[in-house]
C-alpha cells in the first residue's frame, strides 16, 4: 500500500483511510485490525459509518468489468469496515474477540490471495 491511493471521484476524503485500513487480503487487514487500539476503530467507524451508504451504492452500481484500481480500494475499504465494525460496536474497542480463541489462529485458506478478481497492484 502506498500513502494516497486512488479512489472514485467524490471518495477521494477515503484515500487516507483506505491506505491505512484497506490491505488487499484478508491477512493485510487482518493484521491492520489485530494492531488497532480502541482510538482506531472509534476513528475509522466514526469516519467510514457516515459515508456507508454511498460506498455501497457505488459498488453496487459496478460492475466486475468496471472494476478499476479506484473501485477496487474502495472495495478493500468496504470489506476492511464490515471487518472491523464488530470490534467499535461489540467488542469495546478491543481487537480481540471478548470470550473466545485468539483470531490469529485462524487461519484462512484464501488469506493472502487478493481481495479481488483482477490483480491491479
Amino acid at each position: 500500500m502506498t500513502d494516497t491511493m486512488q479512489m472514485p471521484r467524490g471518495f477521494e476524503d477515503l484515500a487516507g483511510l483506505a491506505a491505512e485500513w484497506a490491505g488487499p487480503s484478508e491477512n493485510a487487514r487482518s493484521e491492520v485490525r489485530w494492531n488497532a487500539s480502541a482510538a482506531d476503530f472509534k476513528a475509522f467507524y466514526d469516519a467510514m459509518m457516515p459515508r456507508l451508504p454511498d460506498v455501497l451504492a457505488e459498488l453496487g452500481r459496478t460492475t466486475l468489468e468496471e472494476m478499476d484500481i479506484a473501485r477496487t480500494n474502495l472495495f478493500s475499504l468496504a470489506a476492511a469496515f464490515a471487518e472491523a465494525a464488530p470490534h467499535h460496536e461489540l467488542y469495546g474497542g478491543s481487537s480481540e474477540v471478548p470470550f473466545s480463541f485468539s483470531a490469529r489462529r485462524f487461519v484462512p485458506g484464501h488469506g493472502d490471495a487478493c481481495s479481488w478478481a483482477t490483480d491491479f497492484r
